[in-house]
């Protein structure tokens, strides 16, 4: 009789705790898995850029990784602030993601008062990738190094002409890194674009010019350019030939056009966390690779953390280049 009582004593308290485990898992099952409608990305450029291929490229293989639809919303305007601040005062929910280009970094050196602060207003996810220039010469050039370029500079202080896209932006930038590294004087000759600014260089009205990947590689392989040097921190895969910038004399030399992912401050970890690994599966996914390689570009995923670190590092980089160049701020 004991036994009997004993063993149905047992069941009751197993019974018990059984149930009183099961809302617990019910809860814990009822939890809501991130994301569960689709994401509205803010691309902080036109449609048809560099920003926006990246944006595209990587929002393919998102979607099959996260199971929602990643609706690009291009908002170009004040070298990316527009839609920087749109995504600044969006809910942070996840719902609404910034794709930012290095001009997140550089606009803080030009605008005086920006209508956010560029690390306390965003929360990091990722950086997505990097894109690096060549440095060109016309083929008939007799400058056919960077050691050249250095040596020509220094016989004739602020005569040898840089052509870029435009003033402040990414070529002129980059060329002013390189002038106050390689400690040089230079003419600078903005153009409007990239393809003007090459085009100085094929005509000789320019004597260099740092162009995109994108753009310069074709004009380099027709054999109307001649590629000295890579920005990279080490040697394109395609292009073994080429030296970086730091290797052929401007050690420590190093300029990328880069894409991040941000969202609004106040940004749930839980949420980052699964767009940071979601991202680091899209950048090893082979389609990935091949598509943004073919453009010069190189796939990324680095952890929040390290995208902090990395703006931290941009900011510093580009205030310093900013000042000596005497660029002001408005």
């Amino acid at each position: 009789m004991i036994r009997v009582f004993c063993r149905a004593l047992r069941g009751a308290v197993l019974a018990a705790t059984l149930a009183s485990a099961l809302p617990a898992l019910d809860a814990t099952a009822a939890q809501p898995v991130y994301p569960l409608r689709p994401i509205r990305l803010i691309v902080a450029q036109s449609a048809g850029g560099t920003a926006d291929f990246v944006a595209r490229t990587y929002t393919q293989r998102l979607t099959e990784i996260l199971g929602q639809q990643f609706v690009i919303d291009n908002r170009p305007g004040g070298a990316g602030i527009v839609g920087t601040e749109t995504v600044v005062n969006a809910v942070p929910d996840g719902y609404t993601l910034l794709l930012a280009p290095t001009a997140h970094a550089i606009n803080p050196n030009f605008v005086a008062k920006l209508p956010y602060d560029t690390r306390r207003d965003v929360a990091s996810i990722s950086l997505l990738s990097a894109g690096y220039n060549l440095l060109v010469v016309n083929q008939t050039s007799a400058m056919r190094s960077v050691g050249d370029i250095i040596a020509a500079a220094r016989a004739q202080p602020g005569r040898l002409r840089y052509a870029s896209s435009g003033a402040a932006g990414a070529t002129h930038l980059t060329t002013e890194l390189f002038r106050l590294m390689a400690g040089i004087d230079l003419l600078h000759v903005p153009y409007k674009g990239a393809p003007a600014a090459l085009t100085a260089v094929i005509g000789n009205e320019c004597d260099m010019s740092f162009g995109s990947m994108a753009s310069a590689l074709p004009l380099v392989r027709g054999g109307r350019l001649r590629a000295l040097a890579i920005t990279a921190p080490e040697r394109w895969q395609n292009l073994p030939e080429i030296p970086t910038v730091a290797e052929a004399g401007v050690p420590g030399y190093e300029s990328s056009s880069w894409q991040a992912l941000f969202g609004p401050a106040k940004l749930p970890p839980a949420i980052i966390d699964r767009l940071y690994q979601a991202i680091a599966l899209a950048a090893k996914n082979p389609d990935t690779i091949k598509r943004l390689t073919a453009e010069g570009i190189k796939p990324l995923a680095t952890t929040p953390k390290e995208l902090d670190t990395h703006i931290a590092r941009e900011l510093d980089k580009w205030v310093k280049v900013t000042k000596a160049a005497g660029l002001n701020v408005h």
